[in-house]
């Protein structure tokens, strides 16, 4: 899929060739939606977009013949109501190739070699080093805000480096927030090397100056990487923790 855009739906009598040109812009702009916030009912992406729903569906329809998108039943939390479940569209592996040039192979190769060659230790200190250094932007945009608006800050941070973050209060009964990523740029290299995600937990971790859980990932299968991040009771005197915090199932959540 090329060429995403932010096109309008093209009017009636239109030529043939501009109509062509708008209706893939609008198939684009619908899965760079679902990229950005993750999967999405109908519902949502005609809202999000200004389209009808039925503009939505014919579209969701040639992207599941594009293997683009695929469908979901929506994940439910605490107590299922009557009905159906919503479905939801979700992004595949092709639809995410198709919106960054990646050197997947490239980076994958390095790892294997630096394993082959100086042992598991130093994948692990690769994906440490890594994180850390990236880390140092997420933390300046952190400590720049009151503790409470630390995780929204991180999320606006991740986001800015591609990773298409958010933050919300999490479904009841817990008691914390979910940081959600709805894309990640080294998810195909993280499915070989887990050793990406945990460094990326424990320097959440190490930010927030709490433990996290990892509850999924985008490399393990999931449509979200979801992080939850318990509610603490953070003084008004004492300075942000910024090590020494453990992370808490720092790998795929083993449910």
């Amino acid at each position: 899929m090329k060429n995403v855009g932010e096109a309008r739906e093209t009017p009636p009598g239109a030529p043939q060739e501009e109509l062509a040109t708008g209706e893939r812009s609008t198939r684009n702009r619908v899965a760079r939606s679902i990229l950005d916030h993750g999967p999405s009912t109908v519902a949502d992406l005609a809202g999000r977009l200004g389209l009808t729903q039925a503009a939505v569906r014919r579209h969701l329809d040639t992207l599941l013949q594009e293997n683009v998108v695929e469908p979901r039943e929506k994940r439910v939390y605490g107590a299922r109501t009557r009905g159906r479940p919503a479905k939801v569209f979700a992004l595949t592996d092709c639809g995410r190739d198709a919106f960054d040039q990646s050197y997947d192979k490239l980076a994958a190769d390095a790892l294997r070699w630096i394993g082959e060659t100086h042992g598991e230790e130093a994948v692990v200190a690769f994906a440490r080093a890594r994180v850390a250094e990236q880390a140092k932007a997420y933390r300046a945009a952190m400590d720049a805000v009151p503790a409470e608006d630390r995780t929204q800050a991180l999320a606006k941070a991740l986001t800015a480096d591609g990773y298409a973050a958010t933050a919300r209060s999490a479904p009841h009964p817990h008691r914390g927030e979910q940081l959600c990523q709805h894309h990640c740029p080294v998810a195909h290299v993280a499915e070989q090397y887990p050793q990406l995600c945990e460094a990326e937990t424990e320097i959440f971790s190490q930010l927030l100056g709490t433990h996290v859980q990892r509850l999924a990932t985008i490399a393990h299968g999931d449509g979200v990487c979801t992080t939850f991040i318990p509610r603490r009771e953070i003084p008004h005197s004492t300075p942000q923790t910024t090590n020494h915090a453990s992370a808490s199932t720092a790998g795929r959540n083993p449910a």
